[in-house]
């Protein structure tokens, strides 16, 4: 598969996702809306950690992207706590899902559909605050995804990003949910790498999304190549009702914050 094959796979993977209730693919209720009116809201980057509040830009008329972070959940509470908000995603369906919330609630938001790492679409210096939750995940190579979002934010803008540390892809997937860690695989990761492995197969042909696990020279380190200077940093895990065999003993995802100077 190339680039434009992942994506449009992904694509399609994230509507199925949709209709099998995936958690990140729900959209909030009035009441959170509601309260998000009001500055009283909590939005995570990261599977479990409310993003801290002091990282927060002031959001009344800020321009904002959500990037490749639609599902009704984050750019809707943007929305409602004052900011102008535009949603990008690649999946159609997941844009349905802020569109729902948009028309529920009474909030003004644009919806763009598109890959993450080609924001051509916008101009540079179009936005004041970026939010990408853990989707670079799903894309094969993070550093353009870095890059573009330097030349649409503005001068001082901030970016917000949540990612999955590498090390979650170097064990045998199988024996994992077992509790089993057994080192197979080496980084940087990609499932296109092992189409031929039963597991790996099996997950394609259900239609789920294809991962690559990507170094954090690449993660950190392209947000500094890019131009950004890191301001914020933290650590978090599954929650433990996910039973997730590695979180147990660490944290596996990571948040930061960003600064375009």
């Amino acid at each position: 598969m190339n680039e434009s094959e992942v994506c449009k796979h992904n694509q399609d993977a994230w509507d199925k996702q949709v209709d099998q209730n995936n958690r990140w693919t729900k959209p909030v209720d009035r009441e959170t809306i509601q309260s998000a009116r009001t500055g009283d809201f909590a939005i995570v980057l990261t599977p479990t950690k409310p993003v801290p509040v002091d990282w927060f830009p002031p959001l009344q008329g800020t321009e904002t992207l959500c990037l490749a972070s639609a599902g009704g959940q984050q750019a809707p509470l943007f929305a409602a706590a004052g900011a102008t908000v535009t949603v990008f995603d690649s999946s159609p369906r997941q844009l349905d899902q802020d569109r729902f919330v948009a028309k529920r609630d009474g909030l003004n938001m644009k919806f763009v559909e598109g890959d993450m790492a080609d924001l051509s679409i916008f101009a540079d210096d179009s936005f004041d605050f970026i939010f990408h939750p853990c989707s670079n995940t799903f894309a094969p190579d993070a550093l353009p995804v870095w890059r573009e979002c330097y030349r649409v934010l503005r001068s001082g803008g901030v970016l917000m990003a949540g990612f999955t540390n590498p090390m979650r892809y170097i064990f045998d997937d199988e024996r994992k949910e077992n509790g089993n860690l057994e080192v197979r695989y080496t980084l940087p990761y990609s499932d296109l790498d092992h189409r031929n492995d039963k597991h790996i197969e099996d997950l394609i042909n259900a239609g789920k999304p294809l991962e690559f696990g990507h170094t954090l020279e690449d993660q950190i380190g392209g947000q500094l190549n890019a131009g950004f200077l890191l301001t914020g940093f933290y650590e978090d895990r599954y929650p433990e009702s996910d039973n997730d065999p590695l979180s147990k003993y660490l944290d596996t995802f990571i948040a930061t914050r960003a600064v375009k100077p």
